[in-house]
């Protein structure tokens, strides 16, 4: 039997760029993924423009695309609603720029059904990735950060923030339950309680090439990521009970 993946892509207010970056993914992963049974799942988290009714056309062209409605916003509620839903063996997700170049797909899905790896994320501060159109202060703010992380928690990974992930379903299942954040730090905080809690991760070198267009506001993301990380360390981190692997085995 395939191995099944969903790809969710978290959007809110996209209706210029959705239904082209869809078409882009549904396109590659026809070509490029033909050992997978795979799906596209578009998470919709508030959008007020015409984004939902374009991921609903775009459901009803291809066989392979789905869509999840939540009224409330947040990147990480809506990426925990969508891989808490599925029943694949592995969830991914990307930014709806395709900011990362997809041809690190099968490395990344590699990594968790063939070298058994728990996660695979994209990094942009790996020998062999590069980036381009980055300017220097993301770019020095998004250093600092990671550096941060590190000293704080020990952590080896170099890039907490890049949008494009993987995860087991087993991994899923024991890990989202802990993570409380539900905007922009979902990503760091569910890598930092992946890392403290034995799991395997892949860090794997990406192209990445900046959005001019990208909706991350530095200060308040920065302000919301710093909130996150004080929580995390004087908070404690959750301990994840391993009792469901039998279950999603």
């Amino acid at each position: 039997m395939a191995v099944a993946v969903d790809f969710v892509i978290p959007v809110l207010n996209e209706e210029n760029v959705l239904a082209d970056a869809t078409t882009v993914l549904h396109q590659y992963l026809s070509s490029n993924l033909d050992q997978f049974s795979w799906r596209i799942i578009i998470a919709d988290n508030g959008s007020t423009d015409s984004t939902l009714p374009i991921a609903k056309n775009l459901a009803q062209k291809y066989d392979a695309v789905g869509y999840v409605r939540l009224e409330k916003r947040g990147r990480g509620r809506a990426l925990c609603r969508a891989w808490m839903d599925s029943d694949a063996d592995v969830m991914a997700y990307m930014d709806v720029d395709l900011s990362t170049e997809l041809s690190a797909i099968p490395e990344m899905l590699d990594a968790i059904k063939r070298e058994r790896y728990d996660m695979a994320v994209g990094c942009r501060l790996k020998k062999g990735s590069s980036v381009t159109g980055r300017p220097l202060k993301r770019e020095i703010t998004s250093r600092a950060y990671n550096f941060l992380i590190k000293g704080m928690f020990l952590t080896p990974i170099k890039d907490h923030q890049c949008g494009f992930k993987a995860i087991s379903r087993k991994a899923a299942r024991e890990l989202l339950p802990l993570v409380r954040d539900t905007g922009w730090f979902f990503d760091s905080e569910l890598l930092i309680l992946a890392w403290k809690n034995g799991y395997r991760i892949r860090e794997i070198p990406v192209n990445w090439k900046d959005d001019p267009d990208s909706r991350v506001r530095i200060i308040n993301t920065a302000w919301g990521d710093l909130k996150g990380l004080m929580r995390l360390r004087f908070g404690g981190l959750g301990k994840v009970s391993k009792l469901l692997a039998d279950e999603v085995d």
